[in-house]
């Protein structure tokens, strides 16, 4: 922070601006100042005074915050022999502030907790607390808050606090876990019927119960598990209480997953969850939806727990099918949301069933789902009243979507064509009011491609049936029966007669704006299963492409539409394609050419992207078979469209959206006609490096790495692609060179890397000769800390395929110079390469990179082994061993073992693995 140590009355003033300025303006720049204050080392003294002087809440409150905050990422900045009286402090504080506001006792609380953790030298935190505050009946509160924050903070994200300390500390508080669930019983005991403190005391319980410390011994026995469910079992207990008890009960649930090592407590636990059926109903019978959603919680955790038991040994002891019940009861409520809590239990028990797959089972489960098929087809009707179409994006929506999901989980349990059957009997049958039907279709429509189409009478009848539907019936019902014949497609391609009373129903659809974008949808399905079939359509198809947008379909029902008319497009005989295809295309290169002349008349810029994304779905999927030696039929086509394009690209170079699906167009084109887009390369690079000069989109080298892919291989084009390269390098290394500039682009090193690897896939040696390589390879090293999926990712695959190309193929002419080229850039760089992603791997990168770090070290390791072994017992020394707060981070012993582990490895997921746990040890 400039200007020294900032007074206190300042200080006062900021905080008062942040949070009672009327001025947006005042506040912001007090936000900015006081972000500026927390992160400077005045923060530490300038707290601890406000929290002593007490003035208001505010200050204190943002006092609290910023101790909190400097002790979980700055603790480093202090020396070790402050930590005694930063503690001494924190703890004055937090009696003296205990009755000011609950919000800064949790701050404060966070605070001593994040401290303990990292505090080697404070021994037995957990015992001096409760020996300090347990006799202080006004402490209890604050001393139970950091009693609870403590175990969540094990696990702390922002606690870098290392696999050794974190087993140390969590024996630790094994050790001490019985002092403190008797110090809570004790409470609960002293307290009477203080509501407040016994929600503390769940929330506290609950969090012991997650850090898994808990002997379930001493729990089974104990007098506060009788009082969790005694609080659950009363009528009148109060809606925060009975929250803070369910969480609590399910955090129990949840740390006896394990059944067999916890037996007694989970005897417990089973008998007193089965005890609450009596509750559910008097909370459904007093309308209380908080209570009623609590309990079906409970029992889903309760099924969740003991569901290997269950398809163990179903109906004995704990294996019990009352817990089923308990959630079929749940799913007959009449509000959706609660029946929706259970479905990740119901998919658990599909998947476990599938997998075992015992027809004897499959007989005992099959009633239950049964009946939640029947519970979900009833929760899936729409109000009678509902007008229009289904909504998908409101809640109820997304509610169908997922029930959709879980019936295409369950259904091999009833049998697909059986449930089909049974419901359509309730159609032909029954006289069923709309919404009935509607759902009856929904859940139909869910199943339609799990049943087996061969052959199918039932199926035929339904598809005969459905595209007769009168058009007076509900528009609900139009629009899923449109999307139920839509998932029939295989039925029609086995069934060629209907193909046009099925294409009929479904125009009928499309001219009607709120059944468009289904019946598009559906059209789509049709022509992707019935490609063959459809080509005697292909007029009819252009005919409806030609004029989209007299349609009123949603722009992806309208993509969609094209992608179906391309795929039919490419049965066509090979003569024919190159005349249809310019006619399909014809529509959207009309509108781009006006566009473009609009905009040099009048200067008004129009956006270009809707045809942009129409011509890239033509050019994605007309994929025909081309046999060696023909003129691909889409390549004169292309040739004719590209002046448009090129023109589109260079009026809108400045917008990256619109140069982003230009670019996305034009790799489609390429690839759609492959080597017979040769006529394009100059006038497409000249272009791409021309306008990347002066707008570095990184959708350019993503197009470049495509160009790579397609002529990387001919001769007569490496240098000219070199060139390109290098061209892009340039104004690219100059982009990431600036400050934070790998942070701030990921996209462009993810770009860049994978036009890198093409290259050292398709031509190593004309890339590994040039003098660019060594610039990527530097760049690489500095970006393999960038915590960035797909950026890391990229740079990954580019490290691996580049050292890995120095011992592939060396049956291969050019093997010796790349082996040679390999070994020179290695030399150079390996130290630093291998030490870069050791610091990556254990301080920036999270753990689900690591799969890709250990194939880069496995190819190091390949390629010269003994060199590596040297490298990484360098980049081991570099680690730091202990932490700021005096815990051993790694032991010598825990150094050598993985040096051995990685070195010794015989294949690359062994080198993961001890990656994995080693890495640990700095988390």
């Amino acid at each position: 922070m400039e200007g020294g140590k900032p007074n206190l009355t300042l200080v006062y003033q900021a905080v008062q601006a942040l949070y009672h300025d009327p001025d947006p303006a005042g506040k912001e720049r007090a936000s900015v100042w006081l972000g500026e204050l927390q992160r400077s080392m005045y923060a530490w003294e300038i707290s601890d005074q406000l929290l002593q002087l007490k003035q208001d809440v505010e200050s204190c409150y943002f006092a609290a915050q910023t101790m909190k905050m400097k002790i979980q990422t700055s603790f480093y900045e202090l020396p070790p022999e402050t930590h005694n009286a930063l503690r001494d402090s924190l703890l004055t504080h937090i009696q003296n502030l205990k009755d000011l506001s609950p919000i800064i006792v949790t701050q404060l609380a966070l605070a001593i907790a994040d401290l303990a953790l990292q505090m080697a030298s404070w021994k037995g935190c957990v015992h001096t607390l409760i020996e300090k505050y347990n006799n202080d009946i006004s402490s209890m509160p604050f001393l139970i808050e950091i009693l609870t924050v403590l175990p969540e903070e094990v696990h702390s994200r922002s606690l870098r606090i290392g696999a050794n300390r974190r087993t140390e500390i969590i024996e630790d508080l094994a050790y001490y876990s019985s002092t403190v669930v008797t110090l809570l019983t004790t409470c609960v005991e002293k307290t009477g019927n203080d509501e407040k403190m016994f929600i503390k005391v769940f929330r506290c319980l609950g969090s012991w119960f997650n850090l898994g410390v808990l002997d379930s011994n001493f729990m089974a026995s104990n007098q506060l598990l009788m009082v969790l469910f005694q609080v659950l079992q009363r009528d009148e207990t109060s809606t925060n209480l009975h929250e803070a008890a369910s969480d609590c009960v399910c955090s129990a649930l949840y740390a006896i997953e394990n059944v067999d090592t916890h037996l007694p407590l989970a005897l417990q636990l089973f008998q007193g969850v089965l005890t609450l059926e009596t509750a559910y109903h008097m909370a459904v019978a007093r309308e209380d939806l908080d209570k009623v959603l609590n309990y079906c919680r409970i029992f889903t955790e309760l099924c969740e727990t003991f569901l290997e038991t269950t398809v163990r040994s179903p109906g004995q002891g704990m294996g019990d099918l009352r817990t089923l019940e308990l959630l079929l009861i749940c799913a007959g409520h009449p509000q959706y949301e609660v029946v929706e809590i259970s479905f990740n239990f119901w998919y658990r028990l599909g998947e476990h069933l599938y997998k075992i797959n015992d027809a004897a089972l499959h007989t005992i489960f099959r009633p239950y789902i049964q009946r939640l098929l029947h519970c979900l087809a009833r929760h899936c009707q729409l109000d009678p009243d509902h007008e229009g179409i289904p909504e998908d994006t409101d809640d109820f929506g997304e509610f169908r979507m997922r029930v959709s999901d879980l019936v295409k989980d369950v259904i091999f349990l009833v049998g697909s064509m059986e449930c089909f059957s049974q419901l359509y009997s309730t159609l032909k049958e029954g006289n069923p009011s709309w919404e009935v039907t509607e759902a009856v279709l929904f859940i139909m429509a869910a199943i339609a491609k799990s049943v087996d189409p061969e052959n199918n009478p039932t199926l035929s009848e339904v598809l005969q049936q459905v595209v007769l539907l009168p058009e007076n019936v509900h528009i609900a019902v139009r629009y899923t029966s449109i999307e139920l014949v839509g998932e029939m497609s295989e039925v029609v391609d086995r069934n060629p007669r209907f193909l046009d009373p099925v294409l009929n129903y479904l125009m009928k659809g499309l001219r009607e704006k709120p059944l468009a974008s289904a019946a598009a949808k559906s059209i789509h399905n049709i022509c992707s299963v019935c490609r063959d079939h459809m080509a005697q359509h292909f007029h009819g198809l252009l005919d409806i492409a030609r004029s989209l947008d007299t349609f009123a379909l949603s722009t992806e029902a309208a993509v969609g539409l094209l992608k179906g008319t391309a795929l039919v497009l490419a049965r066509l005989p090979l003569e024919k394609i190159a005349e249809c295809l310019s006619d399909l295309c014809a529509v959207q290169v009309l509108a781009l050419k006006k566009l473009l002349t609009d905009e040099s008349t009048n200067g008004k810029s129009a956006d270009p992207t809707v045809w942009l994304d129409r011509l890239a779905v033509i050019f994605r999927h007309t994929n025909p078979i081309v046999e060696n030696g023909q003129t691909h039929p889409c390549q004169k086509v292309i040739q004719e469209i590209w002046p448009v394009l090129s023109e589109t690209l260079n009026t809108h170079q400045a917008d990256n959206r619109i140069v982003e699906r230009c670019c996305r167009c034009l790799r489609f084109a390429v690839r759609c006609v492959g080597k017979g887009s040769a006529s394009l390369l100059q006038p497409l690079v000249t272009q791409m490096v021309s306008v990347y000069q002066v707008y570095p989109h990184s959708c350019f080298l993503y197009l470049g790495s495509i160009l790579v892919d397609e002529y990387g291989m001919e001769e007569g084009c490496r240098q000219g692609l070199l060139d390109m390269l290098q061209a892009l390098c340039m104004p690219t290394f100059q982009l990431l060179e600036q400050a934070n500039g790998l942070r701030n682009h990921p996209d462009t090193v993810d770009d860049l890397f994978r036009l890198a690897t093409r290259f050292v896939q398709r031509s190593p040696v004309t890339l590994l000769s040039s003098s660019v390589i060594i610039h990527i390879i530097q760049c690489a090293i500095a970006a393999a800390s960038l915590d960035h999926r797909d950026a890391n990712c990229s740079v990954m695959k580019f490290v691996r395929d580049l050292i890995h190309t120095g011992v592939a193929n060396d049956h291969e002419e050019d093997f010796e110079v790349r082996k040679q080229l390999i070994g020179q850039a290695m030399e150079q760089h390996g130290q630093q390469l291998v030490t870069q992603l050791m610091h990556s791997c254990c301080f920036c990168l999270p753990p689900y990179t690591l799969p890709d770090v250990a194939e880069v070290l496995w190819e190091v390791m390949l390629f010269d082994r003994p060199t590596f072994c040297r490298w990484l017992e360098s980049a081991l020394k570099g680690l730091p061993k202990e932490t700021t707060g005096g815990a051993v981070t790694v032991t010598h012993k825990q150094l050598t073992d993985f040096h051995k582990q990685v070195t010794s490895a015989e294949e690359c997921k062994q080198v993961c693995w001890a990656i994995r746990e080693f890495t640990r040890l700095f988390r």
